[in-house]
């Protein structure tokens, strides 16, 4: 990075500094970012004054949102089951992540500074890591400039770069490439990331394909289902069934469009819907649907939701459980802007996976229906013919699923091989 534009760099990460001491109260994303910095300096000075134990190596992971947090996780448990001497810190940058930080296993949690020379210094200060390991793609900077100087070792975990992305060009390239360049050690996902990374400015001999953590994470989750937990074993049925997760407004438009005809042709069968953000806003349009189109809908928890025919998530953190009670599943997102959600869960559980047409930025979506185990469908008639053949053959809904189950349990392994190459980065400097 040249230096006007590093200048101009660490000046707007201080106006964001700023701005975080003047952030009005709020729900929204960014205010909650913001706030969320006010006096973080502080918080990480009294950690380390109160539980940083110098002679112990300390291990700093950094994941900015709840996906990349998944791919950290894998390691971060292996660390602590297999090097009990460390400390381990986690960082991360999105309020969305708060939660899932609160559950991990580690010494320390909070959101990353601002990526600024002056939060850096005193972020490396408190914390003295031995190593600092970014998950996926996310590499700061001013953070990874001011360690290298320290001689901090730098990694980068189920790192990925997709083809269209545009951290390879402009701008962006120009502000990234040195933070890449000092990185000691990466692994990628696959061999294509790894090209595009040495594109990018990884240097050649520090890239091994490791594989993602997220597929022994996902596996780990799924095994570990309880079948017997009040929610999961009072809607098992030998109903056909579709779970349909993280689903936005832009997938149901079609999704229950299609799901009428698909009742009208298997009229046993039972969709479970579980959007993204299950608000009332969101939630109250789908009971509506059901109404109009005559079919019985509840809430999950329900009552009544046994009986249901369509059965209405109205909370976080059970879909992964839900999709055991799959035939098959559909995953939100390919209709949004915002791209497709992760369709490995239902995949681990061995059912076909269904998606709309905007998946170009997901390998895994991308394998699924290279194997058969999952389809794009970009229409209403698209979705209809291909969820009545999943519903209606059971050979052909089980070839599918065991594909897709087959595509995660490739992927297994990521997770030793990750922690590999992060603890020789923590002995590296000893």
């Amino acid at each position: 990075m040249d230096a006007v534009l590093r200048l101009g760099y660490d000046a707007a990460g201080n106006i964001a500094r700023a701005l975080a001491a003047l952030a009005p109260a709020g729900n929204a994303k960014l205010l909650r970012a913001l706030r969320a910095r006010r006096g973080i300096r502080s918080r990480y000075a009294a950690w380390a004054l109160a539980n940083r134990d110098a002679p112990r190596a300390l291990l700093w992971m950094h994941a900015p949102s709840v996906g990349e947090g998944l791919q950290a996780r894998p390691v971060l448990q292996l660390a602590r089951r297999e090097r009990p001497e460390l400390q381990l810190a986690y960082t991360f940058f999105s309020p969305s992540a708060a939660a899932f930080a609160r559950g991990l296993d580690v010494d320390f949690a909070d959101y990353l500074p601002f990526d600024t020379v002056g939060d850096s210094v005193a972020a490396l200060d408190a914390l003295a890591p031995r190593a600092l390991v970014f998950s996926k793609l996310d590499v700061w900077p001013s953070l990874a400039r001011v360690a290298a100087n320290r001689g901090v070792r730098l990694g980068l975990v189920s790192a990925t770069l997709a083809e269209g992305s545009s951290r390879r060009r402009g701008m962006a390239a120009r502000l990234l490439s040195d933070a890449y360049a000092r990185l000691d050690s990466v692994g990628a996902i696959d061999q294509r990331d790894a090209e595009r990374l040495v594109e990018l400015g990884v240097r050649r001999d520090r890239i091994a394909v490791t594989g993602d953590t997220r597929y022994d994470q996902v596996w780990a989750r799924v095994r570990g289902v309880d079948r017997t937990s009040s929610f999961v074993a009072t809607l098992a049925s030998g109903r056909p069934t579709l779970v349909a997760g993280s689903t936005w407004p832009a997938d149901e438009r079609p999704l229950l469009a299609a799901w009428t005809r698909v009742r009208a042709a298997v009229p046993d069968a039972r969709l479970i819907v579980a959007p993204h953000e299950p608000t009332e806003s969101h939630l109250t349009p789908i009971e509506r649907w059901a109404a109009e189109a005559r079919v019985r809908s509840a809430r999950l928890g329900s009552d009544d939701a046994p009986n249901a025919d369509v059965v209405i998530v109205d909370r976080v953190g059970v879909l992964g459980d839900l999709y055991a009670l799959a035939s098959a599943a559909y995953v939100g997102g390919g209709f949004h802007a915002a791209g497709l959600h992760s369709v490995l869960e239902p995949a681990a559980f061995g059912v076909p996976v269904l998606f709309g047409p905007r998946f170009a930025n997901s390998r895994d979506a991308e394998l699924l229906v290279s194997a058969g185990g999952g389809a794009s469908e970009p229409t209403e008639t698209g979705l209809e013919l291909r969820l009545r053949s999943w519903l209606t053959d059971e050979s052909l809904r089980g070839q599918a699923g065991t594909a897709a189950r087959e595509i995660v349990k490739q992927g297994l392994g990521a997770a030793e091989r990750s922690w590999k190459l992060v603890s020789a980065l923590v002995d590296a400097n000893r």
